[in-house]
């Protein structure tokens, strides 16, 4: 038995909801692609991205919000994770992004990552949202300025991340409804 652990966001080509065990094979199969991984601790072992499935999921049971699952409308398929994360000894309140490879060059993570936005700034009432992102992505670092947000300096991860140099980029949440806003005008 499935239970809810959160929203189901939509939007035009996807539904964001909390990541599920059925989650489990598409999980570990992009944890496995380690060329895609290289930005994102690398490849997993079935065993390791078991138990981060299971800590995503303990994090919407106990803190209201974590990564959730991005499903394309389409196809019904699970491609990947995007939402809000802010584990112990986070630098700040994040919404990341990882998809499958062939997800990749649609515009899923920009249009997963704002809703994902919108929700947390709405719902969870941030007030800054941050992207920690390795030195060297430089298609990510293109999914944040899309989104508006702006190179903030280097900053550390915590253990066991800590070695890997990560770059900062954020906005603020004014920053954030002000840019929502010029493109609901624009629109």
């Amino acid at each position: 038995m499935t239970i809810a652990l959160g929203p189901t966001l939509e939007t035009e080509r996807l539904l964001l909801r909390p990541p599920t065990r059925e989650d489990f094979d598409a999980w570990a199969a992009l944890m496995a692609d380690a060329e895609h991984v290289r930005f994102i601790g690398g490849v997993q072992a079935p065993e390791v991205a078991w138990r981060a499935l299971m800590a995503t999921v303990g994090m919407w049971a106990s803190e209201g919000f974590a990564m959730f699952s991005v499903i394309e409308k389409a196809t019904g398929r699970w491609i990947g994770r995007v939402g809000p994360y802010a584990p112990f000894g986070w630098p700040g309140t994040e919404v990341g992004w990882t998809l499958v490879r062939e997800a990749c060059g649609r515009g899923y993570a920009v249009e997963a990552a704002t809703a994902t936005i919108d929700w947390a700034v709405d719902h969870l009432g941030w007030t800054r949202i941050i992207h920690t992102i390795s030195v060297g992505n430089e298609a990510s670092k293109a999914v944040a300025r899309r989104l508006g947000s702006r190179f903030a300096g280097p900053v550390s991860l915590p253990p066991p991340m800590s070695a890997e140099p990560v770059e900062l980029w954020a906005q603020t949440a004014d920053d954030w409804r002000a840019s929502r806003r010029a493109q609901t005008v624009t629109a």
